[in-house]
């Protein structure tokens, strides 16, 4: 991409993390004040930006770059939910977000949450 989005409109939190939480993946509300890995077909509430000591600081919105599975997304609005890999698909129930650009190569996106 000739462009770039990063720090395009970032806003994150910090919430405790579930076991299994890393960087870059999306992760979705377990309980109060807590995120944990999405299963396929979550929503997800934003991305893992980085966990240290049992928390997670979480983009809530903004461009990200995220890892796929499955089929590639298309530019422009898309549903994605969770994968069942720490990824996000394509997918009917998902959230609508706006996919920016896709790397086939890399199977990341980057999105604006």
């Amino acid at each position: 991409m000739n462009i770039s989005l990063n720090g395009y409109g970032e806003q994150m939190a910090t919430f405790e993390a579930e076991a299994g939480v890393t960087p870059g993946m999306p992760v979705k509300m377990t309980g109060n004040g807590k995120v944990g890995a999405g299963t396929a077909l979550d929503a997800f509430c934003g991305v893992a930006v980085s966990v240290r000591g049992g928390f997670a600081a979480v983009q809530l919105s903004g461009y990200v770059t995220v890892p796929y599975s499955g089929t590639a997304p298309t530019v422009g609005y898309q549903k994605l939910n969770c994968a069942a890999d720490g990824k996000v698909q394509t997918e009917s129930t998902g959230r609508s977000l706006l996919v920016t650009d896709v790397d086939t190569a890399a199977q990341t996106c980057g999105i604006i949450l």
